[in-house]
């Protein structure tokens, strides 16, 4: 009976984003589809422990849903007669890209339409992610507070609102055109990232790492790119998620605390991982312009293929943050670069850098900043300044495994005087 509990826990993660996406096309509205689709699977979770999982689990779940969605709607006729109405609109808007339906009875997969759906700009940005974790990645309304450290009730009423928006903003359910496409598609990416980034460095709370954050960003992000294999930036953002996922387990201590990239036991980097990412950036920077993500890839598999700190590329590693900063100018891309730069050519230089980003109001309240001039300072044998960098940062940092590693840099600077 264990192994059928967990091939049921396993069709439903895989089959719940495909189903809600099928359900939302065919009826036109987000609330009936998750509705229907949780009604789905609770008959799975009555009929298949005793009958077994079906051949095609999902065709199975889609006809059970279907079926619950036609007894609502013909038990409420004005309800009904509005999802008509929405979808007249919707189909007028513009059709939806053709699914590929695999092999025969294979439920439609149309995912890629509800990644638009939930990514839609006129969004705001906390509701992305929010609605994009709970339509596709099937966590549910409390996993995703959990995730985010918020009340489950706040978080419940900022999906509501989503899905109010895009009921009352009419936003469509399909695939932008190929006009649309350069536009519309950056921020699908943006919102997997945002899920992977705080995954891999917590924004607050007692962990470092969200690995199930990260896993599932990847997760989406493979999903993404076989329906747009041709998508050079999808392949850009998996392999750099890869590359930078692979050395999750060696980033904390056998305490919970943070290892820094020098510090780190190279073998237990995940090799597979990385041999994977590197595939990829080879294809995101394969024919055709650099992306934004795939440059990062880059920058990410030259960490990654460095036997240390001191062996690593560090000239191309700048000239590649100076193609980023000609794609995406930002202050967090020149912090970025300052670092590398102090590696390259010493810690006077990447200071100086540092200190022309003094005056900039978007890393305010960004711990790396002060952490790296404490840093570059403290090699320096400036290490009241470093002290006082330190300090900034302890009062930023979001993590506890955070402050911990600044608590620990301060006292290697107590007791000692300047250079």
């Amino acid at each position: 009976m264990a192994g059928v509990g967990s091939s049921i826990e396993a069709v439903f993660r895989e089959e719940r984003g495909r189903l809600l996406a099928a359900l939302v096309r065919r009826f036109g509205d987000l609330d009936l589809a998750e509705e229907v689709a949780s009604d789905a699977i609770e008959a799975a979770l009555v009929h298949w422990p005793a009958d077994g999982v079906p051949p095609n689990p999902g065709a199975w779940l889609m006809t059970t849903a279907r079926r619950r969605a036609v007894d609502r709607l013909r038990r409420d006729r004005t309800y009904a007669a509005r999802l008509a109405i929405l979808q007249v609109e919707a189909d007028r808007a513009g059709p939806a890209a053709p699914a590929g339906t695999g092999s025969s009875g294979e439920l439609p997969d149309e995912r890629l339409q509800l990644f638009f759906t939930c990514a839609h700009p006129a969004l705001p940005a906390e509701d992305r992610v929010a609605l994009t974790l709970r339509c596709l990645a099937g966590l549910t309304t409390q996993e995703v507070a959990r995730a985010f450290l918020l009340p489950p009730a706040t978080m419940a009423k900022r999906i509501v609102r989503a899905k109010k928006k895009i009921r009352e903003a009419r936003i469509p359910f399909r695939v932008p055109g190929a006009d649309e496409l350069p536009e519309r598609l950056p921020g699908v990416l943006q919102v997997i990232y945002s899920v992977f980034t705080e995954g891999y460095a917590a924004s607050t709370g007692p962990d470092l790492q969200r690995p199930d954050l990260a896993e599932e960003a990847i997760r989406l992000a493979r999903i993404l790119r076989r329906l747009l294999p041709g998508e050079r930036e999808i392949a850009g953002l998996l392999g750099l998620m890869l590359l930078v996922h692979a050395r999750h387990e060696a980033r904390i201590g056998a305490d919970g605390e943070l290892v820094l990239l020098d510090d780190q036991d190279r073998s237990r980097w995940d090799r597979t991982m990385i041999e994977e990412g590197q595939g990829l950036v080879v294809a995101a920077l394969t024919g055709g312009p650099p992306g934004l993500y795939g440059v990062q890839a880059a920058i990410a598999a030259l960490h990654d293929e460095a036997a240390d700190l001191a062996t690593t590329d560090w000239p191309q590693i700048v000239a590649l943050y100076d193609v980023l900063l000609a794609l995406a100018p930002s202050p967090v891309i020149a912090l970025n670069r300052a670092v590398a730069v102090a590696m390259r050519d010493g810690a006077e230089a990447g200071l100086a850098l540092l200190d022309e980003l003094a005056g900039e109001p978007r890393l305010r309240g960004y711990h790396p900043y002060p952490t790296a001039r404490g840093d570059l300072l403290h090699r320096l044998g400036r290490h009241r300044a470093a002290a006082d960098a330190y300090r900034q940062a302890l009062g930023w940092a979001g993590t506890e495994p955070e402050r911990a590693h600044l608590r620990r840099r301060l006292e290697t600077c107590s007791g000692e005087g300047d250079d």
